[in-house]
Order: structure tokens, then sequence, then C-alpha cells
């Protein structure tokens, strides 16, 4: 089995910090990956994470070496770039996980790398938040891991033994592509609907537009699922939505995250993908289009 020692982490995010943290604290190797603008911008600065102190290790990509295990986590509209950053960090033996949003990002990923680096993996059950340098959080929730293909099992084996190392949650999944639709069903409801009604958890939980918005959405997800063989139903809609009363009901998820900074959103990711399969199965999706328009006009506002 292969030997997780040193970790890559693309993106600084609320997620990339999360675990990039997680690493720090257990004593393992790790080192953030970015261009060299990044690095001048971020070199010297200081990061919290729930108040706790950390001075994060910078990389330039072009000075990079191959990693054991390379975690992606930058947002749909970074991850081209992102694999030009991580280029360096990848030979035979390196392992490569997205913990992205949405369910084509290991896809794309075996495209350029070849599927057999890959293990498919879903972020689950957090409410993290990062503010500037600041990253805070009551549910770290856990990391589901698991193989799509036969030659992945290895990998899925490796990062699990390297997660009981570092303490990172985890649940190993036989049935990965099920559990990445799932988290895929809950974010086109609650990212899109907390951005698109610029509310918080509590707001898409309580009766009203934003609530039956969601589970509307949620629900073209199950269809389009069901088209695709993937099990979904309505029993895994109110375990995700059981979950999301577990939440800080002031939190928001990344979606409105982006929308306070006014930073352009994963909207394509989300009712973008859930519009295009809907198309080629002949689905009907009204309320994920519907969420496309709302969003696009309010990313059109900031202009």
């Amino acid at each position: 089995m292969k030997k997780i020692e040193n970790v890559a982490i693309i993106g600084m995010g609320a997620l990339g910090i999360l675990y990039g943290t997680q690493c720090i604290d257990a004593g393992h190797p790790v080192q953030f990956i970015m261009n060299s603008q990044r690095v001048e911008k971020y070199a010297g600065k200081l990061f919290y994470k729930n108040g706790k102190t950390y001075e994060m290790p910078l990389c330039d990509c072009k000075e990079t070496k191959p990693a054991d295990l390379v975690m992606v986590a930058v947002k749909y509209n970074g991850l081209a770039s992102a694999m030009e950053d991580m280029e360096k960090c990848v030979d035979e033996h390196t392992i490569i996980m997205s913990v992205m949003n949405g369910i084509d990002s290991e896809e794309i990923l075996e495209k350029r790398f070849g599927r057999e680096k890959l293990l498919y993996t879903v972020a689950q059950g957090m409410d993290a938040m990062k503010a500037g340098e600041q990253l805070t959080f009551t549910k770290m929730g856990e990391l589901h891991i698991g193989a799509r293909y036969e030659e992945q099992t290895e990998n899925v084996d490796a990062v699990q033994a390297y997660f009981e190392e570092i303490q990172m949650p985890y649940v190993r999944e036989e049935d990965i592509l099920y559990r990445l639709w799932s988290k895929f069903m809950l974010n086109v409801g609650i990212n899109q609907c907390c951005m698109a009604f610029n509310t918080n958890y509590h707001g898409c939980l309580i009766p009203g537009e934003a609530n039956r918005t969601m589970i509307s959405a949620m629900r073209e997800v199950i269809a389009l699922a069901n088209s695709e063989k993937i099990p979904l139903s309505e029993q895994d809609l109110n375990m995700y939505v059981d979950i999301l009363k577990t939440l800080s009901p002031t939190g928001i998820p990344s979606m409105q995250q982006d929308a306070v900074a006014h930073r352009f959103s994963e909207v394509e990711m989300f009712a973008g993908t859930v519009i295009k399969r809907a198309k080629e199965k002949n689905i009907l999706v009204p309320v994920n289009e519907f969420l496309y328009e709302r969003i696009r006009e309010i990313e059109e506002s900031w202009k």
C-alpha cells in the first residue's frame, strides 16, 4: 500500500485551511501550492482557525516537488488554473483527491492526470466560513471517500490510513457516486437558495419561499439522478435537511459567502449542470432554471 507522508493543497479557502491545519496540528508535512503572485500576497500572513494562529507553509508552483497526496480545494471556476499549478506536484506515485463541490471535478482531473491517481471524495457536514484570514466553524464534518473504479481502491486504502494518523474525520463509502450525488442534491438546494434569497441556513429551513424553492430544486436532482441510475430518494432529501438543522442557523454556505464578497459564484456547477444534464434526459427542471437566472441577475448587478 502507498504511504502518504507529505501533502500538497491547492486552494486557501475555507476547506483548504480547514484540512491543511488538521495536517499541521497532527505534525505532518503540508504545503499550499500557488503561483508566485499569490505566494507574495500571502507570505508572512497569519491565519486563524477558531482563534488559533497559523502561519501557512507556502510554495511556488514552479518550485514544488511531487507530493504523496494532492488535495484540490478550489472553486469550480478555478479548477483549470489549479491543474496548471499542481502539474509539478504530480508524479506516477501521487494520489489526487478533490474536496470541491459538484459531481464532475474528479472526471475533469482524471482526464488530465489519469483515473488511476484519483479517489472520489465528498466533504460533508461542515459549517466552515472564511472571512479574510479568519476561519470559523462549529461543525468540522467529515470527508467521505471511495473508489469509483477498481484501480482506485489502493488510493482509498492509503488515504484512509493517513486520515487515521492525523485524526481526520472520515467515512469510507462503498457507493461513492451515490454519496457524491446526495451532496450535490443538497448543494443545489441550500447553496443556491441562500444566495438567491439572500439568507442563511435558518432562512432556508423555516416555512416560506426559500424553503419551498430549496426542496423543489433538490427534488429535480432526485429525478435527474434516478435517470442516471443513482438511487436518490425522498428519504435522502429528508436526511440532508436534518443535517442542515445541526449547523449554525446564522451560518451561510459558500455561494452566499461569495455573494457577500461580490465574487462570481459556482452556479454553473450547480444549476448549470442540472439544466445541461436534464436537457439531455428530456427532464423538466424549472426551479433550477429560475435559480440560474436569479443568481446570474445578482452577479450582473455587481457590475
